[in-house]
Protein backbone atom coordinates (compact mmCIF):
# COMPACT_ATOMS: atom_id res chain seq x y z
CA UNK A 1 0.00 0.00 0.00
CA UNK A 2 1.31 3.46 -0.93
CA UNK A 3 2.45 5.80 1.81
CA UNK A 4 0.95 9.30 2.07
CA UNK A 5 3.67 11.92 2.25
CA UNK A 6 1.22 14.86 2.21
CA UNK A 7 -2.29 14.88 3.68
CA UNK A 8 -4.35 18.04 3.29
CA UNK A 9 -7.58 18.22 5.29
CA UNK A 10 -10.14 21.02 4.80
CA UNK A 11 -7.55 23.74 4.23
CA UNK A 12 -8.86 27.30 3.96
CA UNK A 13 -7.06 30.60 3.52
CA UNK A 14 -8.75 33.92 4.18
CA UNK A 15 -7.33 37.32 3.26
CA UNK A 16 -8.57 40.74 4.26
CA UNK A 17 -8.62 42.90 1.15
CA UNK A 18 -6.70 46.13 1.47
CA UNK A 19 -4.75 44.89 4.51
CA UNK A 20 -1.22 43.53 4.16
CA UNK A 21 -0.90 40.12 5.75
CA UNK A 22 1.23 40.52 8.89
CA UNK A 23 3.92 38.22 10.23
CA UNK A 24 2.70 37.86 13.80
CA UNK A 25 4.94 37.36 16.78
CA UNK A 26 3.57 35.35 19.72
CA UNK A 27 3.10 38.63 21.62
CA UNK A 28 1.00 40.11 18.77
CA UNK A 29 -1.18 37.01 18.65
CA UNK A 30 -1.84 37.07 22.42
CA UNK A 31 -2.60 40.82 22.47
CA UNK A 32 -5.00 40.53 19.52
CA UNK A 33 -6.80 37.61 21.15
CA UNK A 34 -7.47 39.40 24.44
CA UNK A 35 -8.23 42.82 22.95
CA UNK A 36 -10.49 41.53 20.20
CA UNK A 37 -8.44 43.52 17.70
CA UNK A 38 -9.52 42.95 14.09
CA UNK A 39 -8.28 44.34 10.83
CA UNK A 40 -10.81 46.23 8.76
CA UNK A 41 -11.52 45.31 5.17
CA UNK A 42 -13.49 42.88 3.01
CA UNK A 43 -12.78 39.20 3.54
CA UNK A 44 -11.77 36.99 0.64
CA UNK A 45 -11.31 33.23 0.78
CA UNK A 46 -8.50 32.27 -1.60
CA UNK A 47 -8.95 28.60 -0.60
CA UNK A 48 -11.89 26.83 0.99
CA UNK A 49 -12.32 23.20 2.12
CA UNK A 50 -9.37 21.88 0.11
CA UNK A 51 -8.63 18.21 0.82
CA UNK A 52 -6.51 15.57 -0.95
CA UNK A 53 -3.57 13.24 -0.32
CA UNK A 54 -0.27 12.79 -2.14
CA UNK A 55 1.58 9.48 -2.10
CA UNK A 56 5.34 9.19 -1.80
CA UNK A 57 6.98 9.28 -5.23
CA UNK A 58 3.97 10.77 -7.03
CA UNK A 59 4.12 13.70 -9.43
CA UNK A 60 0.98 15.77 -8.88
CA UNK A 61 -0.16 18.56 -11.20
CA UNK A 62 -2.18 21.45 -9.79
CA UNK A 63 -4.18 23.20 -12.49
CA UNK A 64 -6.82 25.91 -12.70
CA UNK A 65 -7.42 29.34 -14.13
CA UNK A 66 -5.69 32.46 -12.81
CA UNK A 67 -7.02 33.23 -9.34
CA UNK A 68 -8.07 29.64 -8.65
CA UNK A 69 -5.83 29.44 -5.55
CA UNK A 70 -2.95 27.36 -6.93
CA UNK A 71 -0.10 29.60 -5.77
CA UNK A 72 -1.75 30.19 -2.40
CA UNK A 73 -1.91 26.43 -1.84
CA UNK A 74 1.77 26.03 -2.67
CA UNK A 75 2.73 28.89 -0.34
CA UNK A 76 0.88 27.15 2.48
CA UNK A 77 2.60 23.84 1.71
CA UNK A 78 5.95 25.67 1.60
CA UNK A 79 5.20 27.25 5.00
CA UNK A 80 5.48 30.75 3.57
CA UNK A 81 1.99 31.59 4.84
CA UNK A 82 -0.18 29.70 7.36
CA UNK A 83 -3.67 28.39 6.58
CA UNK A 84 -6.64 30.11 8.20
CA UNK A 85 -8.25 26.76 8.90
CA UNK A 86 -7.67 23.07 8.30
CA UNK A 87 -4.75 20.74 8.82
CA UNK A 88 -1.69 19.66 6.82
CA UNK A 89 0.51 16.63 7.49
CA UNK A 90 3.83 16.55 5.62
CA UNK A 91 6.62 14.02 6.04
CA UNK A 92 10.01 15.08 4.73
CA UNK A 93 12.13 18.03 3.68
CA UNK A 94 10.49 20.50 1.29
CA UNK A 95 12.25 22.51 -1.42
CA UNK A 96 10.15 25.16 -3.20
CA UNK A 97 10.56 27.18 -6.35
CA UNK A 98 7.62 29.56 -6.35
CA UNK A 99 8.78 32.99 -7.51
CA UNK A 100 11.92 34.43 -9.03
CA UNK A 101 14.03 35.37 -6.02
CA UNK A 102 12.41 33.07 -3.46
CA UNK A 103 14.97 31.64 -1.06
CA UNK A 104 18.01 33.58 -2.31
CA UNK A 105 19.86 36.42 -0.63
CA UNK A 106 20.48 38.96 -3.42
CA UNK A 107 23.69 40.25 -1.82
CA UNK A 108 25.30 36.81 -1.78
CA UNK A 109 26.93 35.14 -4.76
CA UNK A 110 25.50 32.13 -6.53
CA UNK A 111 28.04 29.91 -4.76
CA UNK A 112 27.11 31.27 -1.32
CA UNK A 113 23.39 30.88 -2.03
CA UNK A 114 23.86 27.21 -2.92
CA UNK A 115 25.34 26.58 0.52
CA UNK A 116 22.74 28.78 2.21
CA UNK A 117 19.87 26.85 0.62
CA UNK A 118 21.47 23.53 1.50
CA UNK A 119 21.82 24.60 5.12
CA UNK A 120 18.16 25.69 5.22
CA UNK A 121 17.22 22.20 4.01
CA UNK A 122 19.24 20.75 6.90
CA UNK A 123 22.14 19.42 4.82
CA UNK A 124 25.72 19.30 6.00
CA UNK A 125 28.52 21.05 4.10
CA UNK A 126 29.84 17.65 3.04
CA UNK A 127 26.47 16.71 1.52
CA UNK A 128 26.31 20.03 -0.36
CA UNK A 129 29.91 19.61 -1.56
CA UNK A 130 28.95 16.26 -3.10
CA UNK A 131 26.13 17.89 -5.10
CA UNK A 132 27.86 21.18 -5.87
CA UNK A 133 29.37 20.35 -9.28
CA UNK A 134 26.13 18.80 -10.52
CA UNK A 135 24.17 21.91 -9.46
CA UNK A 136 26.54 24.26 -11.28
CA UNK A 137 26.68 22.11 -14.42
CA UNK A 138 22.89 21.83 -14.65
CA UNK A 139 22.35 25.57 -14.09
CA UNK A 140 24.81 26.51 -16.86
CA UNK A 141 25.91 29.69 -15.03
CA UNK A 142 29.38 28.56 -13.97
CA UNK A 143 31.26 31.73 -14.94
CA UNK A 144 28.82 33.87 -12.92
CA UNK A 145 29.02 31.67 -9.83
CA UNK A 146 30.87 34.25 -7.71
CA UNK A 147 28.72 37.19 -8.86
CA UNK A 148 26.04 38.51 -6.45
CA UNK A 149 22.71 37.10 -7.62
CA UNK A 150 21.12 40.57 -7.59
CA UNK A 151 22.99 41.08 -10.87
CA UNK A 152 21.52 37.94 -12.44
CA UNK A 153 18.84 38.08 -15.13
CA UNK A 154 15.52 36.42 -14.26
CA UNK A 155 16.49 33.49 -16.50
CA UNK A 156 19.81 32.98 -14.70
CA UNK A 157 18.05 33.25 -11.35
CA UNK A 158 15.59 30.52 -12.29
CA UNK A 159 18.32 28.28 -13.68
CA UNK A 160 20.25 28.34 -10.44
CA UNK A 161 17.20 28.23 -8.18
CA UNK A 162 15.73 25.19 -9.91
CA UNK A 163 19.07 23.42 -10.00
CA UNK A 164 19.55 23.95 -6.26
CA UNK A 165 15.99 22.84 -5.44
CA UNK A 166 16.18 19.70 -7.59
CA UNK A 167 19.69 18.52 -6.66
CA UNK A 168 19.70 18.96 -2.88
CA UNK A 169 17.47 15.90 -2.53
CA UNK A 170 14.35 17.15 -0.76
CA UNK A 171 11.68 14.51 -0.18
CA UNK A 172 9.13 16.98 -1.60
CA UNK A 173 9.83 19.35 -4.51
CA UNK A 174 7.29 22.14 -5.14
CA UNK A 175 7.51 24.01 -8.45
CA UNK A 176 5.24 26.87 -9.56
CA UNK A 177 4.83 28.40 -13.04
CA UNK A 178 8.16 30.21 -12.51
CA UNK A 179 9.79 27.81 -15.01
CA UNK A 180 8.03 29.72 -17.78
CA UNK A 181 10.72 32.40 -17.33
CA UNK A 182 13.38 30.09 -18.76
CA UNK A 183 14.00 29.34 -22.42
CA UNK A 184 12.38 26.35 -24.15
CA UNK A 185 15.46 24.11 -23.94
CA UNK A 186 15.91 24.77 -20.23
CA UNK A 187 12.21 24.13 -19.56
CA UNK A 188 12.56 20.77 -21.30
CA UNK A 189 15.65 20.04 -19.23
CA UNK A 190 13.77 20.90 -16.01
CA UNK A 191 10.84 18.63 -16.90
CA UNK A 192 13.29 15.80 -17.45
CA UNK A 193 14.94 16.48 -14.10
CA UNK A 194 11.60 16.51 -12.28
CA UNK A 195 10.85 13.14 -13.85
CA UNK A 196 14.20 11.85 -12.56
CA UNK A 197 13.43 13.22 -9.10
CA UNK A 198 10.15 11.30 -9.03
CA UNK A 199 11.78 8.08 -10.28
CA UNK A 200 14.14 8.40 -7.32
CA UNK A 201 11.15 8.01 -4.98
CA UNK A 202 10.70 11.69 -4.19
CA UNK A 203 7.47 13.66 -4.60
CA UNK A 204 6.81 16.58 -6.95
CA UNK A 205 3.97 19.14 -6.87
CA UNK A 206 3.85 21.04 -10.15
CA UNK A 207 1.72 24.08 -11.05
CA UNK A 208 1.59 25.03 -14.71
CA UNK A 209 -0.68 26.43 -17.43
CA UNK A 210 1.25 24.31 -19.92
CA UNK A 211 -1.10 21.37 -20.25
CA UNK A 212 1.40 19.52 -22.43
CA UNK A 213 3.99 19.62 -19.64
CA UNK A 214 1.40 18.55 -17.06
CA UNK A 215 0.30 15.64 -19.23
CA UNK A 216 3.89 14.57 -19.83
CA UNK A 217 5.02 14.76 -16.22
CA UNK A 218 2.11 14.15 -13.85
CA UNK A 219 0.47 10.93 -12.72
CA UNK A 220 -2.52 12.68 -11.18
CA UNK A 221 -3.91 16.21 -11.08
CA UNK A 222 -5.83 18.47 -8.72
CA UNK A 223 -8.20 20.86 -10.52
CA UNK A 224 -8.87 24.02 -8.47
CA UNK A 225 -11.65 26.46 -9.27
CA UNK A 226 -12.39 29.59 -7.23
CA UNK A 227 -10.41 28.23 -4.29
CA UNK A 228 -12.13 24.84 -4.14
CA UNK A 229 -11.24 21.39 -5.42
CA UNK A 230 -13.23 20.70 -8.57
CA UNK A 231 -11.69 17.29 -9.29
CA UNK A 232 -8.82 15.01 -8.28
CA UNK A 233 -7.89 12.08 -10.48
CA UNK A 234 -5.85 10.64 -13.33
CA UNK A 235 -4.20 13.37 -15.39
CA UNK A 236 -6.02 12.59 -18.64
CA UNK A 237 -9.44 12.64 -16.98
CA UNK A 238 -8.76 15.87 -15.08
CA UNK A 239 -7.38 17.69 -18.13
CA UNK A 240 -10.49 16.68 -20.08
CA UNK A 241 -12.67 18.07 -17.27
CA UNK A 242 -10.60 21.27 -17.05
CA UNK A 243 -10.78 21.86 -20.77
CA UNK A 244 -14.50 21.19 -20.76
CA UNK A 245 -15.00 23.74 -17.99
CA UNK A 246 -13.07 26.41 -19.89
CA UNK A 247 -14.76 26.23 -23.26
CA UNK A 248 -18.28 27.07 -24.33
CA UNK A 249 -20.09 23.73 -24.58
CA UNK A 250 -23.20 25.03 -26.34
CA UNK A 251 -23.88 23.66 -29.82
CA UNK A 252 -25.19 27.04 -31.02
CA UNK A 253 -23.94 30.46 -29.91
CA UNK A 254 -25.41 33.78 -31.01
CA UNK A 255 -23.81 37.21 -30.61
CA UNK A 256 -25.47 40.59 -30.20
CA UNK A 257 -25.18 43.06 -33.05
CA UNK A 258 -22.26 45.50 -32.91
CA UNK A 259 -22.64 48.17 -35.65
CA UNK A 260 -19.05 49.33 -35.05
CA UNK A 261 -17.85 46.10 -36.60
CA UNK A 262 -17.62 46.17 -40.41
CA UNK A 263 -17.41 42.36 -40.32
CA UNK A 264 -19.06 40.53 -37.43
CA UNK A 265 -19.71 36.90 -36.50
CA UNK A 266 -23.37 36.61 -35.50
CA UNK A 267 -23.89 32.86 -34.95
CA UNK A 268 -21.82 29.69 -34.70
CA UNK A 269 -23.37 26.21 -34.92
CA UNK A 270 -21.91 22.74 -34.51
CA UNK A 271 -24.16 20.37 -36.48
CA UNK A 272 -24.23 16.56 -36.54
CA UNK A 273 -24.75 14.42 -39.65
CA UNK A 274 -28.51 15.09 -39.46
CA UNK A 275 -27.89 18.87 -39.50
CA UNK A 276 -29.00 19.15 -35.86
CA UNK A 277 -27.15 21.32 -33.30
CA UNK A 278 -24.99 18.95 -31.23
CA UNK A 279 -21.93 19.52 -29.05
CA UNK A 280 -21.18 15.77 -28.76
CA UNK A 281 -20.10 14.13 -32.02
CA UNK A 282 -19.37 10.45 -32.69
CA UNK A 283 -15.99 10.25 -34.42
CA UNK A 284 -17.39 7.66 -36.84
CA UNK A 285 -19.80 10.28 -38.28
CA UNK A 286 -19.29 13.47 -40.24
CA UNK A 287 -20.17 16.85 -38.70
CA UNK A 288 -20.36 20.52 -39.72
CA UNK A 289 -19.37 23.90 -38.31
CA UNK A 290 -21.53 26.73 -39.63
CA UNK A 291 -20.50 30.37 -39.22
CA UNK A 292 -23.06 33.11 -39.91
CA UNK A 293 -21.74 36.66 -40.23
CA UNK A 294 -22.57 40.16 -41.39
CA UNK A 295 -20.56 42.29 -43.81
CA UNK A 296 -21.64 45.91 -43.30
CA UNK A 297 -19.33 47.62 -45.76
CA UNK A 298 -18.15 46.64 -49.23
CA UNK A 299 -14.72 45.08 -48.80
CA UNK A 300 -12.23 45.84 -51.54
CA UNK A 301 -9.99 42.93 -50.57
CA UNK A 302 -11.07 39.33 -50.24
CA UNK A 303 -12.76 38.22 -47.04
CA UNK A 304 -12.38 34.83 -45.41
CA UNK A 305 -13.53 32.65 -42.51
CA UNK A 306 -10.87 30.57 -40.74
CA UNK A 307 -11.30 27.74 -38.23
CA UNK A 308 -8.39 26.84 -35.93
CA UNK A 309 -8.72 23.57 -34.02
CA UNK A 310 -6.54 23.00 -30.95
CA UNK A 311 -6.17 20.05 -28.58
CA UNK A 312 -6.14 19.95 -24.77
CA UNK A 313 -2.47 20.99 -24.78
CA UNK A 314 -3.22 24.12 -26.85
CA UNK A 315 -1.42 22.59 -29.83
CA UNK A 316 -2.92 23.44 -33.21
CA UNK A 317 -4.42 20.33 -34.80
CA UNK A 318 -5.34 22.00 -38.07
CA UNK A 319 -6.52 25.21 -39.70
CA UNK A 320 -8.99 25.48 -42.56
CA UNK A 321 -10.28 28.46 -44.59
CA UNK A 322 -13.54 28.76 -46.49
CA UNK A 323 -11.66 30.19 -49.50
CA UNK A 324 -9.87 26.82 -49.83
CA UNK A 325 -13.03 25.59 -51.58
CA UNK A 326 -12.27 27.37 -54.87
CA UNK A 327 -11.03 30.50 -56.61
CA UNK A 328 -14.59 31.85 -57.00
CA UNK A 329 -14.55 32.51 -53.22
CA UNK A 330 -11.49 34.77 -53.56
CA UNK A 331 -13.63 37.66 -54.80
CA UNK A 332 -14.58 40.50 -52.47
CA UNK A 333 -17.81 40.14 -50.51
CA UNK A 334 -20.19 43.08 -50.63
CA UNK A 335 -22.64 44.15 -47.95
CA UNK A 336 -24.94 41.42 -46.74
CA UNK A 337 -25.49 38.40 -44.54
CA UNK A 338 -23.37 35.31 -45.20
CA UNK A 339 -22.78 31.84 -43.93
CA UNK A 340 -19.77 29.55 -44.38
CA UNK A 341 -20.24 25.84 -43.67
CA UNK A 342 -17.25 23.55 -43.02
CA UNK A 343 -17.75 19.80 -43.41
CA UNK A 344 -15.53 17.41 -41.46
CA UNK A 345 -15.52 13.80 -42.67
CA UNK A 346 -16.17 10.72 -40.57
CA UNK A 347 -13.21 8.70 -39.27
CA UNK A 348 -10.88 11.69 -39.12
CA UNK A 349 -10.30 12.55 -35.44
CA UNK A 350 -9.58 10.43 -32.39
CA UNK A 351 -11.80 10.86 -29.34
CA UNK A 352 -10.88 14.08 -27.53
CA UNK A 353 -12.09 17.51 -26.50
CA UNK A 354 -11.32 20.07 -29.21
CA UNK A 355 -11.30 23.86 -28.99
CA UNK A 356 -12.39 25.81 -32.04
CA UNK A 357 -11.37 29.42 -32.66
CA UNK A 358 -13.12 31.25 -35.49
CA UNK A 359 -11.77 34.27 -37.31
CA UNK A 360 -13.76 36.21 -39.89
CA UNK A 361 -12.74 39.26 -41.91
CA UNK A 362 -9.94 40.57 -44.12
CA UNK A 363 -6.53 38.86 -43.96
CA UNK A 364 -4.33 40.95 -41.68
CA UNK A 365 -1.84 41.74 -44.45
CA UNK A 366 -4.60 43.70 -46.21
CA UNK A 367 -5.83 45.49 -43.10
CA UNK A 368 -5.18 49.15 -42.41
CA UNK A 369 -3.56 49.40 -38.96
CA UNK A 370 -6.16 51.85 -37.65
CA UNK A 371 -9.14 49.84 -38.87
CA UNK A 372 -8.15 46.22 -38.45
CA UNK A 373 -10.23 45.79 -35.29
CA UNK A 374 -13.32 46.82 -37.27
CA UNK A 375 -12.67 44.59 -40.27
CA UNK A 376 -11.98 41.38 -38.39
CA UNK A 377 -13.89 39.44 -35.74
CA UNK A 378 -12.73 36.48 -33.69
CA UNK A 379 -14.37 34.06 -31.27
CA UNK A 380 -12.21 31.72 -29.23
CA UNK A 381 -12.46 28.41 -27.44
CA UNK A 382 -15.76 26.96 -28.53
CA UNK A 383 -15.80 23.38 -27.30
CA UNK A 384 -16.48 20.20 -29.26
CA UNK A 385 -16.57 16.79 -27.58
CA UNK A 386 -15.57 13.98 -29.95
CA UNK A 387 -16.42 10.55 -28.51
CA UNK A 388 -15.77 7.01 -29.69
CA UNK A 389 -19.27 5.63 -30.06
CA UNK A 390 -19.05 3.27 -33.01
CA UNK A 391 -15.69 3.71 -34.75
CA UNK A 392 -13.94 1.04 -36.79
CA UNK A 393 -11.26 0.90 -34.07
CA UNK A 394 -13.79 0.19 -31.36
CA UNK A 395 -15.38 -2.54 -33.44
CA UNK A 396 -12.14 -4.48 -33.93
CA UNK A 397 -9.96 -3.46 -30.99
CA UNK A 398 -12.48 -2.38 -28.35
CA UNK A 399 -11.23 1.19 -27.98
CA UNK A 400 -9.31 4.14 -29.37
CA UNK A 401 -5.72 4.45 -30.50
CA UNK A 402 -2.96 6.93 -29.81
CA UNK A 403 -2.74 10.27 -31.59
CA UNK A 404 -5.01 13.17 -32.48
CA UNK A 405 -6.33 11.55 -35.64
CA UNK A 406 -7.80 8.10 -36.27
CA UNK A 407 -8.07 7.76 -40.04
CA UNK A 408 -9.24 4.58 -41.73
CA UNK A 409 -6.52 3.93 -44.28
CA UNK A 410 -6.85 1.36 -47.05
CA UNK A 411 -4.33 -1.48 -46.92
CA UNK A 412 -3.48 -4.33 -49.28
CA UNK A 413 -2.76 -7.67 -47.62
CA UNK A 414 -1.22 -10.50 -49.61
CA UNK A 415 -0.18 -13.95 -48.61
CA UNK A 416 3.30 -14.49 -50.08
CA UNK A 417 3.90 -18.11 -49.08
Amino acid sequence: MSESIIKISNIGKKYTLGVKEPYYSLRDTIVDFFTGKKKKGDEFWALKNVSFEVQRGEVIGIIGRNGAGKSTLLKILSRITPPTEGKIEMHGRVASLLEVGTGFNPELSGRENIYLNGAILGMSKKEIDEKFDAIVEFSEIGKFLDTPVKRYSSGMYVRLAFSVAAHLEPEILIVDEVLAVGDANFQKKCLGKMGDVAKGGRTVLFVSHNMGAVKQLCDRCVFLEKGEVKMVGETGDVLQKYLGENVNSEAQIEYAENPEKKVQIRKISILDKGNNPNHDIDISEKFFVKVEYDVREDIQKRNYVCLTLTDSNNNIILQTFDIDSGEEYYEKRGKGKYESVFEFPANLFNQQMIKISIQCGIPLKYNLENDKDKFIDQKDEIGLNLFNGNSFSKKFFGGSRGGLFMIKFESVIKKLI
